[in-house]
């Protein structure tokens, strides 16, 4: 099962389906258990304080979602393949499950103190409407913290990545993963995905401000960080009065 790169929402959703039994086993072995730091900065980033209300999109079998909680946080793990939210059951951390499209989420506007999507942004069909929605149902003020993928700028990171995703990662995936084919789609959607610039230029067109990234593990992963004015009217490089200016140290 491998979706293609025009990312048809059924495809897509299908593809993870197949592949949720073993994903998170999968995601640790492929990354050399680097995800779970790339998890650990991603709470940081978003400086949570008990009882925010956070929003995970892509949320997947709720590893993210979980480690919010743990870290004192009402979360919502939205995701659109049924296979695995149903993996997300199991944890034993308190998160709310919901099947969701990212461009089309089933919330009120302005309903979470930050949102927050882990290497899903890639996989959906519509990136500026998934923008666009986020920032909708997020407060004014809120946050918006993006983990994904990227282009190492370093050289020496960037010549040894380029064969690990075009020779390693499929022949590994094909000794560990019951459905190798989803992680040749990994590979591509990697390469296609745009650089920061790009994805910064999609922030802002989407509404957000004060936007950064900060790189993870040279460069393979990157930190986008985003923040929702106040009004339209309000001053793009403001702060957010509960956290001072926290989010520009990222």
């Amino acid at each position: 099962m491998r979706a293609d790169l025009s990312k048809e929402p059924r495809e897509v959703s299908a593809m993870f389906d197949a592949v949720a039994p073993r994903y998170d086993r999968a995601n640790d072995l492929l990354s050399g258990f680097r995800d779970r730091s790339w998890r650990r900065a991603t709470v940081a980033a978003l400086g949570v304080i008990p009882g925010d209300r956070i929003l995970d999109v892509a949320g997947g079998t709720g590893t993210s979602a979980a480690a919010l909680a743990d870290a004192g946080a009402d979360v919502v793990c939205a995701d659109f393949s049924l296979g695995m939210l149903g993996v997300a059951t199991t944890r034993p951390a308190p998160i709310t499950l919901v099947a969701a499209d990212a461009t089309h989420l089933p919330f009120a506007d302005q309903s979470f103190d930050a949102v927050t999507i882990s290497f899903g942004l890639r996989n959906v069909s519509d990136v500026p409407s998934a923008l666009a929605e986020m920032l909708r149902v997020t407060r004014p003020g809120g946050r918006l913290v993006i983990c994904e993928f990227a282009h190492p700028v370093n050289r020496v990171v960037r010549a040894a990545y380029r064969p690990y995703l075009e020779h390693v990662l499929p022949r590994a995936a094909r000794a560990i993963s019951p459905v190798p084919e989803a992680y040749s789609y990994l590979s591509d959607s990697i390469r296609a995905w745009p650089d920061r610039a790009a994805l910064a230029t999609l922030l802002a067109q989407a509404g957000w401000r004060r936007i950064g990234s900060r790189d993870l593990t040279g460069g393979v992963v990157a930190l986008h960080r985003a923040w929702r004015p106040p009004n339209a009217l309000a001053n793009p490089f403001g702060r957010d009065s509960r956290r001072g200016d926290a989010l520009d140290h990222l």
